[in-house]
């Protein structure tokens, strides 16, 4: 918990208010019955035969003093409230800023371990644990320790044999509590993981609803979550049974103080020690105190449910982020972006993903990969865009490697095209404003009809308050791709990267975004780096690399490595056929017979 004090620290002015109001409003509280105390013995039993009037007179005076006292007890409470309302907010806002901060911050590997739906269950559940422990231990654990402080002060000033039975009560409350709370703790962490995986997986399940459906997936996926929600049941249940058991046993042993102290004193009035007065007094403050530690079970389990998300917590705060080198360099304009022998393998896999490679492009190149599943395409992309570091070897932009660059200024100079195309709930305005806020509606229309997205705006009636329903699900998987490389297109970036963008396109709108490309590479302006399936895209590329198994085995342009008749060559026949081979080429590119060499079509008979 050494986690959630130092998150406290920063507010312990605020929480040092807090309690001074608290213990305020207690012993406020607790002077109540002491005044009520006080008019039965001198002015309800009568003891020194006063005149009717007088005692009305005295009675009522200590009426409206009790009266001030209260309000001022509810007042303090009033303040008390709201400043822990304030400690709590500010604690919980704090707490789950920084959990955003960090999952948003942590390296590309760290989230594909984890479910994005775990993360916001983590830092849901750790704000709401520790705002309700704060509550219960600042309101009822706190109050009912000053009030204990308080009759053992009353106690010590009638008669000292209350005092051992206080001190024996605490300690054996004390000692059950610690002992039975430590047997909920790996139950209530077994709980958290359980929650935040259910958290993760409900939130895969609605993701993906399209595929579930399509399937007929419903039931079973509604039967699997099921089998998850009822180990959560079987593990609250167990923590259930504990709680209720420490609960019975903290009862029963207050319940035993309390007659305790009732027997002692009745013994003390017996003995004309003690008033009427004074045991009433006492018995109301032993309700105001004794009430409240009845549910020291709850407490306890507030505690240990806090103990828990904490832990999971700074475990998530402990995980290594991307960090900007101490003596960044600032870069400037990309103008090139070479790999230099560089190496890469997965944390669970046995050979390397990308194997020493190796390559160079610069301002105003046109650059392609392209090669069969598996061989290194994908891993080629988060390498480029930095969301994977290399074991070995470098990547440099104009020169500069890129672990001594600030990388995100980087970043803001790519243009970036996946093959699922990510949107964000909202309109197409909000999408596009995501990469550049300051973009205009005129810019925003070029950028959307470049990328051929106007029939959609035209359809929907509201342009670009077009709403697209979260990740594009009102608009087609086309729609969603053309959206996507409008975006890209928006940036007006220095590196695009189209990861096989027009994989989920139909061969008309195919073709608008590959000469939309076409027109990007002829401006040699930009460096465009394509990563294709469909060979017929990349053809106009500079250069084409071919890989196999992470490696670059084949480079040249398009035609150059037809020639070659090697991989590139296997692939192109593979997708284009070897009957249409020549008729992909351009008019000119194909060679023509010689007409002294033709044959005619009809021999000539002879008569």
């Amino acid at each position: 918990m050494q986690l959630m004090w130092r998150y406290i620290q920063p507010l312990r002015g605020w929480v040092a208010l807090s309690l001074l109001l608290a213990a305020v409003a207690q012993v406020l509280t607790l002077v109540d019955p002491l005044i009520f105390g006080h008019i039965i013995d001198e002015y309800a039993l009568n003891p020194h035969d006063r005149p009717q009037s007088e005692l009305v007179r005295g009675a009522l005076g200590w009426l409206l003093v009790a009266a001030g006292v209260a309000l001022a007890a509810r007042l303090a409470k009033a303040f008390q409230d709201y400043v822990l309302a304030l400690v709590v907010q500010r604690f919980g806002l704090r707490i789950f800023n920084d959990g955003l901060r960090q999952a948003l911050r942590l390296t590309y590997e760290a989230f594909e371990d984890h479910s994005s739906g775990e993360t916001i269950g983590l830092l849901q559940k750790v704000r709401n644990d520790t705002q309700r422990f704060i509550n219960s231990a600042v309101n009822v654990l706190f109050s009912s320790l000053v009030g204990l402080v308080f009759l053992t002060w009353y106690a010590v000033t009638k008669h000292w044999l209350l005092i051992p039975v206080f001190v024996v009560g605490v300690l054996l409350l004390g000692a059950m509590s610690s002992v039975l709370s430590r047997r909920m703790r790996e139950v209530q962490r077994a709980v958290v993981r359980e929650t935040a995986g259910m958290s993760g997986t409900m939130t895969e399940s609605l993701r993906n609803i399209e595929l579930v459906k399509s399937l007929g997936l419903t039931w079973p996926e509604i039967r699997r979550l099921e089998r998850q929600t009822h180990r959560i049941f079987d593990l609250e249940m167990e923590k259930t049974r504990k709680v209720r058991t420490l609960s019975f046993l903290q009862a029963t042993l207050i319940n035993t103080l309390r007659q305790s102290i009732l027997f002692i004193l009745l013994w003390l009035i017996f003995r004309q020690t003690l008033t009427t007065g004074e045991l009433i007094s006492t018995q109301f403050i032993l309700n105001t105190i004794f009430v409240p530690l009845q549910d020291l079970g709850r407490i306890i389990l507030n505690y240990r449910e806090a103990e828990a998300s904490m832990q999971l917590f700074g475990e998530l705060m402990e995980k290594p982020v991307e960090k900007r080198p101490e003596d960044a360099v600032e870069p400037g304009p990309i103008t090139s972006l070479r790999f230099d022998d560089v190496v890469f393998r997965h944390r669970t896999a046995t050979e390397n993903a990308v194997d020493h490679l190796s390559f160079e492009i610069r301002l105003g190149e046109t650059v392609a990969f392209v090669g069969p599943s598996g061989s290194g395409k994908s891993t080629l992309v988060k390498l480029l865009v930095g969301l994977y570091v290399p074991d070995s070897g470098t990547i440099s932009i104009d020169g500069v490697p890129v672990e001594e660059l600030r990388y995100n200024p980087v970043r803001r100079q790519i243009g970036f095209v996946t093959q699922d195309p990510q949107l964000f709930s909202g309109t197409i305005r909000e999408n596009l404003l995501l990469v550049k806020p300051d973009a205009t509606d005129e810019e925003m229309l070029a950028a959307l009809e470049q990328a051929a997205v106007t029939p959609l705006m035209e359809r929907s009636g509201q342009g670009l308050e077009t709403r697209l329903g979260e990740g594009g699900l009102r608009v087609s998987g086309g729609e969603r791709q053309r959206l996507s490389i409008a975006r890209a297109l928006l940036r007006k970036p220095r590196l695009f990267i189209f990861d096989e963008a027009t994989s989920a396109l139909d061969s008309i709108t195919e073709q608008e975004i590959t000469t939309a490309v076409r027109k990007l590479s002829g401006s040699r302006q930009h460096m465009v780096i394509l990563i294709a399936h469909r060979l017929s895209t990349i053809m106009h590329a500079d250069t084409i690399h071919v890989l196999e198994k992470g490696r670059i085995v084949e480079s040249g342009t398009h035609e150059a490595l037809l020639e070659q008749k090697g991989l590139y060559y296997a692939m192109w026949r593979q997708q284009i056929g070897e009957r249409d081979l020549r008729l992909v080429r351009a008019p000119e590119e194909i060679p023509r017979p010689d007409p002294d060499e033709l044959e005619p079509d009809i021999e000539p008979t002879t008569v």
